[in-house]
């Protein structure tokens, strides 16, 4: 690939000799500007390699144009020299302290001019040499990193799925609620990374529950005191389980994982947390949780009607749930309804969606804030 060089002189006739001179062994492509306005604008659209300005010069001086270079992205190291015929002291210190590599004398015939060109021309392709390579390098880590986060990903959806197994034979509750909670995240206007790492980790709010016997996870009829005691201890398991991870998304499901049972008016579980007491992506998945457990079949109970479920949320608001979070939800209803019809990537429901009707009321000894227990 030919080095760019881009060349300022307010002299044609300097330009055409510096463009003969440069291009002379086949390995420059030279484009050149009379005015240095129209050259900045030039540099702010192309990538050059090597520039050489005049130093007097018509709207702007040779040193004024090198500070502006300069603050352009991606002009901070590309090799600039100065042609003048003013060497001074003074002009030399000037032009450097704006950004100048070398200065090139005014005389076209100048052995000095043509070694310093030289120099300069194998300085700008080395340049460019060491930009492409750590691009290159950059674009690697940043495959590399993506591809661990997509490993780090698969592994905590993989280990949610296996506890949602237990009880639920599709493991797609994990996933509705993944995605409720990003909605709700969304709409709530938490940073995107925040957002996704929400989405990322409500998946494992149940790992806890790896702990609980099945004759009393899966128990169809009325729970006892004694058996609602162990069933809530799948909160506390589930913190313990990811605490202590160097995984940020660990970290933050361990948060989800202890706080999704607590309440907005403190009579929640394991911790009695009060409102802003209670994590924020707890508070998130909390609303996603419930829905979805209110609105698909358990082994204790039949679907609740959707909008019955709506309803539950809005007369819950300020007591159980953070009333933001639910008027996030419900703000983005037709999303709601997508996935809870079993809508994968498409943002809005057919309107032909049929609900799921309600069969038989929930199982004794089992109210509709227990049901995201289960």
């Amino acid at each position: 690939m030919l080095t760019q060089a881009l060349l300022v002189d307010d002299s044609r006739s300097v330009l055409n000799f510096l463009k003969r001179h440069i291009e002379a062994e086949g390995l420059v492509e030279a484009t050149t500007f009379l005015d240095p306005v129209d050259a900045l604008t030039c540099a702010r659209e192309r990538a050059f390699d090597l520039v050489l300005v005049d130093y007097e010069m018509p709207h702007m001086d040779g040193i004024s144009f090198i500070r502006t270079f300069r603050r352009l992205p991606g002009c901070a190291d590309i090799p600039i020299a100065m042609i003048t015929s003013r060497q001074t002291d003074d002009v030399k210190m000037e032009a450097l302290q704006a950004g100048a590599t070398d200065f090139l004398p005014k005389q076209p015939q100048s052995v000095e001019m043509t070694v310093r060109l030289r120099n300069l021309i194998q300085l700008g392709a080395a340049v460019r040499k060491l930009s492409d390579r750590a691009a290159h390098l950059a674009s690697e880590v940043a495959a590399a990193t993506r591809k661990l986060g997509e490993r780090e990903e698969e592994i905590i959806l993989r280990l949610a799925l296996a506890v949602e197994y237990r009880d639920n034979d599709t493991g797609e509750h994990t996933l509705r609620v993944a995605r409720y909670s990003r909605i709700i995240a969304e709409q709530l206007g938490l940073p995107a990374r925040l957002c996704r790492d929400i989405y990322l980790a409500a998946p494992l709010h149940d790992v806890g529950k790896v702990a609980i016997p099945d004759n009393i996870l899966l128990k169809p009829g009325k729970l006892t005191d004694q058996e609602m005691a162990v069933i809530r201890t799948h909160a506390t398991i589930g913190e313990k389980i990811l605490a202590d991870s160097s995984c940020e998304l660990i970290q933050l499901g361990a948060q989800i994982a202890a706080g999704h049972h607590e309440r907005w008016d403190g009579a929640g579980y394991p911790g009695g947390l009060k409102a802003d007491e209670i994590p924020m992506a707890a508070r998130v998945v909390a609303v996603a949780d419930v829905f979805d457990a209110l609105t698909t079949r358990r082994p204790y109970k039949e679907p609740m009607p959707i909008e019955v479920a709506r309803n539950y949320l809005v007369e819950n608001k300020g007591r159980q749930f953070d009333p933001a979070c639910v008027e996030a939800f419900l703000s983005r209803w037709d999303e709601v309804l997508d996935i809870a019809a079993g809508g994968q990537a498409t943002p809005f429901l057919k309107a032909e969606a049929p609900l799921a009707p309600i069969t038989e009321c929930p199982a004794e000894g089992r109210s509709p804030e227990f049901a995201a227990v289960t």
